[in-house]
């Protein structure tokens, strides 16, 4: 008696014979690939590629021809032109963004020095108080130590003392006020400090007004223009509550 799945040509109840359907994509014996029934086939099927289709479906001729790109088309030029405007956009942006940053710097720091320069241009009149004290003996024991401290604190905020007797001339720095000749010296030069003038940040914060002493043998010629550079160099100084009031005088 066989069994149902024996393969036998009949099972015990008279059914149709069981057949057996050989569905491997390989034939054992020569190793050549073979059609499934029920199958279908794709490119690239059990890892081998499949046949490469036409370029043009409707061309015969193209059959199994690899694609083709066309890389002179207008398409092509269209899409090269809008990326070069879009580089140039970004090119635009990016610099205007950097002029932006260094304008928003060069505001910044115009706006740091206008409000030191206020502060501490305030502060000249206590400065030439510190300075009489100092002539007259007064500037002693904690009081000169406070005085130290405060005048180190303006030197680093960038505020620099200008004028000192022996110094030569400068109308670009010194208000001479006074002249007078002398045989020891062979150029203008500072005899006296009547106030002490100041620099901020290399910048003319106020004149030193000075005491001016030139050579004998230029007494006529040397005073005139003295006195027309120091009003020269005036000009270039920065306005201050005392300037104006000397100027009001």
């Amino acid at each position: 008696m066989s069994s149902p799945n024996s393969g036998g040509p009949e099972n015990n109840s008279g059914d149709k014979p069981f057949q057996f359907t050989d569905r491997r994509r390989f034939d054992p014996t020569t190793g050549a690939r073979r059609d499934v029934p029920g199958e279908q086939q794709s490119p690239g099927a059990g890892g081998f590629p499949g046949p490469v289709g036409p370029s043009d479906p409707g061309d015969p001729n193209n059959a199994g021809q690899p694609l083709s790109v066309d890389t002179t088309g207008p398409e092509l030029e269209a899409a090269k032109k809008e990326a070069a405007e879009r580089t140039a956009d970004l090119q635009r942006v990016t610099a205007e963004y950097a002029n932006y940053r260094k304008r928003v710097d060069r505001d910044r720091e115009l706006v740091v020095q206008t409000a030191k320069a206020s502060v501490l241009t305030e502060l000249f009149g206590v400065l030439d108080d510190l300075d009489r004290a100092e002539a007259h003996g007064d500037l002693t024991g904690a009081f000169k130590a406070v005085s130290d401290k405060l005048i180190g604190v303006m030197s680093k905020l960038g505020l620099e003392r200008v004028g000192a007797p022996g110094d030569p001339f400068d109308p670009a720095l010194h208000e001479a006020v006074q002249f007078t000749t002398s045989s020891d010296v062979s150029e203008p030069t500072v005899a006296e400090v009547l106030r002490h003038g100041y620099t901020l940040s290399d910048r003319l914060a106020r004149p030193a007004v000075v005491v001016v002493v030139g050579p004998e043998h230029d007494t006529e010629a040397q005073a005139p223009a003295d006195a027309d550079t120091a009003s020269s160099g005036a000009d270039d100084v920065i306005d201050t509550p005392e300037t104006e009031a000397t100027d009001q005088q």
